[in-house]
Formats: C-alpha cells, sequence, structure tokens
C-alpha cells in the first residue's frame, strides 16, 4: 500500500472515529492539509520488452551480502515467480526495487528510461509499483467498500476528499473490483470482519484501484485455506497480461497452477530460471530449497 494512501486512510478512520463519537473534528484528523497528495504517474516505456530491469545489484548490511551482483528482468505483463531459501535476498530484492532500501552498486530501471534508484519511496508507488507485504494491511474500522473508494487514484486533499462523490464510472470500476476480488458480496461489511485470505484479496484490489503497471506480491496465500488459496490463484491468472506481477511464494502448488517462468534466488543472486518442473529438476535447487 502506498504511503499516501496508508495517510490518507489513518485520517479518513480518524475522522469517522471522531464522527461516531460526535466531534467535529476536520477531515484531516488535525494534520497539515499538505500531507495529502498523489501525483499522476508517467508513462513507462516498454518498447524494449521490458517492465523491469536489474543488472549486477549488490547490497550489503553489516558486512553480509544479501544481495551480491543480481540481475533479472520481467516483461511487460508477465507473472514471474520468486522462489528460493530463507535469507535468499527475495524482501530485500523487493525492497531495493520499492525505493525501501539503496543497493551499494547496481542498475534498477522500470521500462527503459525510469531509473528507480533516483526516486524515493513515495515517488515509485506513485509510478506504478505497487506492493503487497505477507501480512495484509486494511483499514479495519471502514467497510470493504469505503477501503476500495479510499484506493481510487483521485486528488487526496483535504477539501477534495470532503466533497467527494463517485462519479459513474468510477462506481462501475469499484463494482468491478468487487468482483474481480470475490468480496462483491461483502461489500458493507467491515474489513476488521473479513477472514485472513478475504484481507488479502481486500487488499489486492486496493492496489488494483491505483492502477499499478507493476505488482510485488510477498507470499499471498501464507495462511490461507484451500479455497482461499485456488481463488487467490484464479485472480492473479486473470491480472496477467493487464498488470506485470512478481510474486514471491513458498506453496509449490499454488507456483504451480499461476507459473510460466520461475526465478530461484539463493545467496543473493540468481541460481537457476526456467519452467517449474526445469528448476525442480536442477540439483542445485535440490540441493539448498528443495531438498531430497
Amino acid at each position: 500500500m502506498t504511503p499516501d494512501l496508508l495517510e490518507e486512510g489513518a485520517r479518513r478512520v480518524e475522522t469517522h472515529a471522531a464522527l461516531v463519537s460526535g466531534l467535529n473534528n476536520t477531515e484531516s484528523g488535525g494534520r497539515n492539509a499538505s500531507t495529502g497528495r498523489i501525483a499522476t504517474p508517467g508513462e513507462v516505456d516498454v518498447t524494449h520488452g521490458r517492465i523491469l530491469y536489474l543488472e549486477d545489484v549488490s547490497v550489503s548490511f553489516d558486512g553480509f551480502k544479501a544481495i551480491n551482483k543480481l540481475s533479472l528482468d520481467i516483461a511487460p505483463g508477465e507473472l514471474r515467480c520468486i522462489i528460493g531459501p530463507n535469507g535468499a535476498g527475495k524482501t530485500t530484492m523487493m525492497d531495493i526495487i520499492t525505493g525501501k532500501t539503496r543497493p551499494d552498486e547496481g542498475t534498477v530501471f522500470f521500462g527503459s528510461t525510469i531509473d528507480l534508484l533516483r526516486h524515493k519511496e513515495a515517488e515509485i508507488a506513485q509510478l506504478g509499483i505497487g506492493r503487497k507485504f505477507q501480512k495484509p494491511t486494511v483499514f479495519e474500522q471502514l467497510t470493504v467498500f469505503e477501503n476500495l473508494e479510499l484506493a481510487l487514484k483521485t486528488h487526496k486533499g483535504v477539501k477534495a476528499s470532503m466533497f467527494f462523490r463517485l462519479d459513474s464510472a468510477q462506481s462501475d470500476r469499484l463494482a468491478e473490483m468487487l468482483v474481480t476480488i470475490h468480496l462483491a458480496g461483502s461489500v458493507n461489511r467491515l474489513a476488521g470482519n473479513l477472514s485472513h485470505g478475504q484481507k488479502q484479496w481486500l487488499e489486492i484490489g486496493m492496489l488494483l484501484m491505483q492502477d499499478p503497471k507493476l505488482l510485488l506480491l510477498d507470499e499471498p496465500v501464507a495462511g490461507m485455506t484451500d479455497e482461499e488459496t485456488s481463488r487467490t490463484a484464479e485472480l492473479f491468472l486473470t491480472l496477467k497480461g493487464k498488470h506485470s506481477l512478481m510474486v514471491v511464494e513458498h506453496d509449490m502448488s499454488f507456483i504451480r497452477t499461476i507459473s510460466e517462468i520461475v526465478t530461484v534466488l539463493c545467496d543473493g543472486s540468481v541460481l537457476a530460471q526456467g519452467t517449474l518442473d526445469q528448476v525442480q529438476a536442477d540439483e542445485r535447487v535440490i540441493e539448498v530449497y528443495l531438498g531430497r
């Protein structure tokens, strides 16, 4: 979830609580009005056939090399699965892509022209890269509908938020998203009352409302039931082609359902890459990750 969206959501929850208690607070919840903003992201140049490109990226923490000469690329509309043992560098790689961590060396480009190392974390989110962490982050005191409405890509200033009304196109988009994320029957439920899997879907829906071109998803089916995992696989397959997705996951059955290309990370670099059958047959992957 983007930093601006988290900030606006916290403000919305505070305002909702104030209204319930009869307080006459402002929409900003006491914050300076200048803190609410979202910029319109520019177009991403994918004429060279790659939406994400990392080359020779390295980063060390207290002498430990978490990422070591890592190079990989992802095509527009591709669904790439990333696997590997704990400590392989999967989360650090996503931290670098989203601007949370700065590498010591290397190149990270979004499309052909956007050097991500020149941008801050919030700017990268606004450029069209959405990230979902393993633990779902939704606004539990708001309804499913309110969470999605909040995530709409609109001006988030205080005055604009106070007088905002959905137009017909936005209403249609929200209705379509509710169907896409399997929550059409839960539109008025508080997000806090959803199951773990439903909260995951809601957060994915909130990211999608921001029109991301690339989605980074960290263990999205961890803790889900078998049915929820199956429906999540369906969701991801519907997103493939419309968005580029990088999915970090340990559930091999889930990966088999959704994957075309699987990248195996180990010790901060690419150990193997190919179809799931190919990487599962690789002796190096068996040795360090899958076991005998």
